[in-house]
């Protein structure tokens, strides 16, 4: 503990966070981009009974976050007295409204908001640019014209922070049942896999982003207890940093540096990596402008509606199911079915669309 505390004097508690959030974001980045880990990959593997392939690499992200997590809070490593998404008053009308919107946005933008940031990493200007408008939406979907629509929907439903929030309390399973939950779901992400034969970095690309996830719990928390002043005990999300980071590059040099702003850029540059060690590097740009007005829709759905559910498809979907936050469960349902339905509406059948937004689907 005293080399940590020494280590924190040296560097400074802003960019001590700031580093352990790029070196966790790095790391994501890595394994994201090498098993092509994706929530709109594996809702769209389900909804076409594609086999299960994406959808194992999900599953086994997910399940590997929550099993580190809870297996922490067991261990007394980490605690979840001051996690927001627990402890805080929450919204249900917004889990379920932005994250429906979110679904729809990542199913027309071709992919989450963390992997745009992956894709743009490899040098995908389509993702480039749909990851810029999703930050700026969400900004304004947090401080600026937008807010005052995401108030309001906000406080249609809301719900008391403490044990109302929390669904292993709502259920009286307890951190040992929320570990055995996530062991019985690394094992269909694991019969997934096998049955689908996917290929070692799958394996091991899913797994670590997960297991990422679990790293910034244990890494805010732990730095909450050493730091003097108060430091927010948060994992991984795109949404409200994105915007963050978009701030800090448009405002005067100074800034205070935290985890989020270390922990965007190190999925970037992780990204970056990965897909330079294998040849993966290519500039891509967009079709035509039919593809454009496409990708632009779905930016700002997701950006609205991720500011509007308090996380995105890692922040609520995985981060927040980990230390199972009854919102982030709602949002990732919500999402769920807000991409099926628009896969099947838009990308499968085209009952909803016209010549101005219609694209061929691409691999994400």
């Amino acid at each position: 503990m005293d080399a940590s505390v020494d280590l924190i004097d040296w560097l400074g508690e802003d960019t001590s966070l700031a580093l352990g959030g790029l070196a966790i974001g790095a790391l994501f980045g890595f394994f994201a981009q090498r098993s092509r880990f994706c929530l709109r990959a594996a809702v769209v593997d389900v909804a076409r009974a594609q086999g299960g392939s994406k959808l194992s690499i999900w599953l086994l992200a997910f399940s590997s976050a929550l099993i580190l997590t809870q297996g922490l809070i067991l261990l007394g490593a980490f605690d979840t007295a001051n996690v927001r998404q627990l402890s805080s008053r929450g919204s249900l009308s917004g889990s379920l409204i932005g994250g429906l919107l979110f679904g729809v946005g990542m199913v027309l933008a071709r992919g989450c908001s963390s992997r745009l940031l992956v894709l743009a990493a490899n040098g995908n200007l389509r993702a480039l640019l749909s990851g810029l408008i999703f930050a700026v939406t969400a900004q304004a979907s947090m401080s600026g014209i937008l807010s005052p629509w995401r108030e309001t929907l906000g406080q249609l439903w809301t719900i008391e922070g403490g044990n109302a929030r929390d669904l292993l309390a709502w259920t009286g399973i307890g951190n040992g049942g929320g570990l055995l939950f996530g062991l019985l779901w690394l094992a269909a992400g694991a019969w997934f896999a096998w049955r689908r034969r996917i290929g070692t970095w799958g394996w091991i690309g899913g797994i670590g982003a997960g297991l990422a996830v679990g790293c910034a719990w244990w890494f805010t928390y732990r730095m909450s207890t050493l730091v003097f002043a108060p430091t927010a005990v948060q994992s991984m999300s795109f949404t409200g940093p994105s915007a963050d980071v978009l701030m800090l590059v448009l405002s005067p040099p100074g800034q205070p540096l935290n985890f989020d702003l270390g922990m965007v850029p190190g999925v970037f540059l992780g990204s970056f990596v990965a897909a330079l060690l294998v040849g993966e590097l290519k500039l891509e740009g967009f079709q035509g402008g039919h593809a454009m007005r496409r990708y632009i829709v779905g930016a700002v759905l997701m950006g609205f509606g991720g500011m509007l559910a308090g996380g995105c498809a890692v922040g609520a979907g995985i981060s927040g199911a980990a230390v199972f936050a009854v919102t982030s469960w709602a949002t990732l349902a919500a999402m769920w079915g807000g991409a099926t339905l628009t896969d099947w509406l838009i990308d499968r059948h085209g009952a909803l669309t016209t010549a101005s937004i219609a694209a061929p689907p691409t691999a994400p």
